[in-house]
């Protein structure tokens, strides 16, 4: 289940990203917390039911220990064309994201982000480990092990219940 050759992580928590601003942000920092990663697009068709969804989330259960990662992506028809602050301003500005918001990545081919690289590894989907399109999410328990992954089309709030098994509410 997830680690090979070409991903020897065994963890979330053994990768450092950097942010939109370029800082490396070591994710060890989210030990003990539950992680929702996605990847994500401005222009999109599933942008705003997105984003307003993980909006919702994350305020219902950042105290509770949910952080969200998005990660810019302009892979699937160049849906995210900008820098990876013009993404973070779109999703601070029209849907007041207050989760962070990472460097643009790949995450498919060869030069995919090793984060990704890791998260496919760990939880294929229909496609087998490729990502489809904007907005797959991972779900992160609070070991930095992959339990749960959510195409494009899962709504994000149709998944609420396993976050909050994740955070081990009732």
């Amino acid at each position: 289940m997830g680690s090979g050759p070409s991903v020897p992580e065994t963890s979330i928590h053994e990768f450092t990203v950097k942010d939109s601003k370029g800082q490396d942000i070591d994710l060890s920092i989210y030990r003990g917390r539950v992680l929702l990663i996605v990847n994500v697009a401005s222009k999109c068709g599933f942008t705003e039911t997105n984003y307003t969804q993980l909006t919702e989330l994350y305020s219902r259960y950042r105290d509770k220990g949910l952080e969200i990662l998005a990660f810019p992506c302009n892979q699937f028809l160049n849906q995210e064309p900008g820098t990876s602050l013009e993404a973070q301003g779109f999703a601070c500005t029209r849907f007041n994201a207050e989760y962070p918001v990472m460097q643009k990545v790949r995450v498919n081919g060869a030069n995919a982000a090793p984060v990704y690289k890791f998260l496919k590894a760990s939880r294929s989907g229909s496609f087998g480990a490729r990502i489809k399109w904007n907005f797959t999410k991972f779900l992160i328990d609070m070991d930095g092990h992959v339990i749960g992954r959510y195409g494009p089309t899962t709504n994000p709030m149709s998944f609420e219940a396993d976050i909050k098994k994740a955070l081990g509410e009732p």
